[in-house]
């Protein structure tokens, strides 16, 4: 039996006047990927409040790997929520907000021996962990890496990279921000990834020669993969040298899983296939099973460097996220959701290879696990970017029952952020009505 029903036009007629509304009351700066109003949402389908059932390739931008609407992330928050709401960590404690720092200093792959905090959000998390270098190591710089996203406050836009429509006319940004090439193989113009990843290190090198003393820089922060990017996926030995060039300068290694972590690469973390062990990694997004929430887990010399008070905030580790927390990560251990991540991201490539094959417009296949991307070009031989391309396949499977979301520096790529609960028969579901509108943009 389908999973997509489309009774109206797309949107319908309660979205369309609920738009209304949004124009007349909110603010126009909050994007719109789509132009629906949802209903109800459950495992990897939306439902909107015209009755039209949407499968979810986006899953609130990779907040939901658990699924829309787990059960038994439902009922711990309703628990949670009959014993108290909010009590402020720092004025009345609770046991919810211990047992998940427990949690994440087990099954985060970082240095240790390993302690936590917890945050709101991953622009937060990432903001903190920038605090925790620069206090203790007294020292200002901070390495950050063209096409990545770190978030919308200001040290958090300040490592991101995009400027439209991210940082146009928000600046000045805080300063002794440096900015090294993120690997991209596919627009490098090198052919052999080794003799790439000997390029770039020879460079960061050099960039410590040129640009900074690396006796200045606090951290270095990193996506593994890089979301906002592209789904770009940075080499192995090229982490692996990052994290020596680190420790030999005593700089601290930040890894951000915000949107890798959480079995969506295959592992519960990708850290766990690059054969480092970050100093701090940043987490957020599917932690909570779609509750705020997020974290600072690492070394705990480095969690302990900070005084009474320089950390934290008034909904910081609130004890109904945290029991969100620990329901959601339940669900991912006891259903090995990282292994059928792979699985899933197995049977994807095989697909979008199948598609690159056939669409020239379709001019890199790339990712980690379940977390793939295609990027459309112009042709093979320019490899100019396409953003039109996605957007024309994005709008042609809205209407047909699919919802997409683009990235890239350029937008031009379709990335794909399903709830990892999907069924193979969803996902080949999803699949035949993007390949129908990749037809169609491509006719």
């Amino acid at each position: 039996m389908p999973s997509i029903v489309i009774r109206t036009a797309v949107p319908g007629p309660r979205s369309r006047a609920l738009l209304e509304r949004r124009k007349a009351a909110v603010s126009s700066s909050p994007f719109m990927t789509t132009p629906l109003f949802v209903e109800r949402a459950d495992g990897a389908t939306l439902t909107d409040v015209d009755g039209n059932t949407f499968l979810d390739f986006a899953g609130g931008i990779g907040t939901v790997n658990v699924g829309h609407a787990r059960p038994e992330v439902v009922a711990a928050i309703r628990e949670q929520a009959g014993r108290a709401l909010h009590t402020c960590f720092n004025v009345a404690m609770y046991e919810p907000y211990v047992a998940l720092a427990e949690k994440l200093n087990a099954i985060v792959p970082t240095a240790g021996p390993r302690k936590s905090v917890l945050f709101n959000t991953g622009a937060e998390a990432v903001e903190n962990a920038v605090k925790i270098a620069r206090r203790v190591t007294g020292r200002a710089g901070v390495l950050t890496f063209e096409h990545g996203f770190a978030g919308r406050t200001y040290m958090a836009l300040s490592l991101t990279s995009k400027v439209i429509p991210y940082k146009a006319g928000f600046g000045p940004f805080m300063p002794e921000v440096y900015r090294l090439p993120y690997p991209y193989l596919y627009r490098s113009g090198f052919t052999d990834e080794e003799a790439y990843v000997d390029h770039l290190l020879d460079g960061v090198r050099d960039f410590f020669r040129t640009h900074v003393d690396p006796r200045d820089v606090a951290c270095l922060w990193i996506e593994l993969v890089a979301g906002e990017g592209g789904f770009l996926v940075a080499p192995p030995r090229y982490i692996q040298g990052l994290r020596a060039l680190c420790a030999e300068h005593g700089i601290i290694f930040i890894v951000d899983e915000i949107q890798t972590g959480f079995c969506r690469t295959g592992t519960m973390f990708a850290t766990e296939q690059y054969g480092i062990e970050p100093d701090l990694v940043t987490v957020a997004k599917s932690i909570a099973g779609g509750l705020p929430l997020s974290a600072v887990v690492g070394r705990a010399d480095l969690l302990d460097g900070v005084p009474v008070g320089g950390l934290g905030g008034t909904y910081c580790g609130n004890p109904v996220a945290c029991a969100a927390g620990l329901a959601t990560i339940e669900v991912y251990e006891r259903e090995r959701l990282a292994a059928h991540a792979a699985d899933l991201g197995r049977r994807l490539r095989s697909r979008l290879h199948g598609w690159q094959r056939r669409f020239p417009s379709i001019g890199d296949v790339r990712g980690l696990g379940a977390m793939l991307a295609v990027e459309f070009v112009a042709d093979a031989a320019s490899r100019a970017p396409a953003k039109q391309t996605f957007a024309a396949v994005a709008a042609r499977a809205l209407e047909r029952g699919v919802i997409l979301i683009g990235s890239g520096t350029h937008g031009n790529v379709m990335r794909f952020l399903f709830p990892l609960v999907i069924t193979a028969e969803q996902l080949d579901e999803g699949l035949a009505v993007i390949e129908e509108a990749l037809a169609e943009a491509s006719a």
